[in-house]
């Protein structure tokens, strides 16, 4: 670990920092103050105990030193209450945006398929190829409007799962036959070990999502000349009423540096943005979140310059006694 990084990590303002707070509006901070006058309010308390008999000065130094505290965590509060207010209004804003943006996302999309579907009459090669470049940028937007709403909704715990039986063992089958013409264009190859149906009783759309996007992370992030993606599924060791599910690559794999911030919104990896591979940074975020309403886990292990073996579990179905939906 160089220095940079003990740095880094001992860093306590930086969070304060990239959220615009001061070393007095700071919770971090304001820890570390309220602490310091406390340990240095029992040493003093303890000496002048010792030295002098008057209990007065006693009690009027442990009054002072109350009032500093109250203060300090009077401060204390109220950069808390600035926090979870800002949060409040970025959650209200992101909905409201999200929500406005997609009524007119969607008109546009249903009219350039009427265009493109020269529904509304003939246009030359030129124009198709126009009209398949804003074609391609609306359904990123659209992608890009949904992936906001559902992390909004996760965080504001509105992510609505509706469970049902169905099998894991022929979602991921279909998946992989649904990708595999793509994974073939890029050279990579796809390789899915499965020895046993294994059904669960979650959401099934949701769990196909989590899939598509964790192959599709392993697809882009391979090799580009002999690329392949592992996929395996079975119990999970000691666990099991335990499903487990791993995606396994032979890509640039995850610095270590960041492995912290994986599943966060927004993530890039450094290493991640050299490959030049579009991407919002969200679908690791809304993965685990389904994978933890459906009452699993979620993780990974990877090595930069050797791969990534992404995995999630999911609970065993008994048909007898299916988990709730939520």
């Amino acid at each position: 670990m160089n220095l940079k990084t003990i740095v880094k990590k001992f860093d306590f303002m930086a969070e304060c920092r990239k959220y615009g707070l001061g070393f007095w509006q700071c919770p971090n901070s304001l820890f570390l103050v309220m602490g310091f006058i406390i340990v240095l309010a029992m040493t003093l308390t303890y000496f002048i105990g010792i030295h002098l008999v008057e209990p007065e000065i006693v009690i009027v130094m442990v009054s002072i030193v109350t009032v500093v505290l109250l203060v300090i965590g009077h401060s204390l509060v109220n950069s808390f209450a600035r926090v979870v207010e800002a949060n409040r209004m970025k959650s209200e804003f992101v909905s409201i945006v999200s929500h406005q943006l997609r009524t007119p996302l969607s008109a546009l999309k249903w009219s350039l398929d009427l265009l493109r579907g020269k529904r509304l009459g003939e246009i030359n090669t030129k124009q198709k190829e126009y009209l398949d470049i804003v074609n391609e940028s609306g359904v990123k937007m659209i992608r890009l409007v949904n992936d906001l709403l559902s992390v909004n909704r996760i965080e504001e715990g509105r992510f609505v799962i509706q469970a049902k039986l169905f099998s894991l063992s022929e979602l991921i089958d279909g998946v992989v036959r649904e990708i595999k013409l793509m994974a073939e264009s890029q050279h990579v190859e796809i390789i899915f070990k499965n020895h046993k149906d294994y059904e669960v009783y979650a959401d099934q759309d949701k769990i196909r999502m989590v899939v598509q996007n964790l192959i599709d992370n392993a697809i882009k992030y391979s090799k580009k000349e002999g690329g392949k993606v592992e996929i395996t599924i079975g119990a999970e060791k000691g666990k099991d009423k335990m499903i487990k599910v791993n995606v396994k690559d032979n890509g640039v794999g995850i610095s270590a540096l960041v492995q912290k911030q994986v599943f966060g919104k927004f993530f890039r990896g450094d290493n991640l943005i050299k490959q030049k591979v579009e991407g919002t940074g969200l679908g690791l975020f809304i993965a685990k979140g389904i994978i933890k309403l459906s009452e699993g886990d979620m993780g990974f292990d990877s090595t930069e310059g050797v791969g990534s073996d992404f995995w999630f579990t999911l609970p065993v179905s008994d048909k007898k006694n299916k988990p709730k939906s939520k």
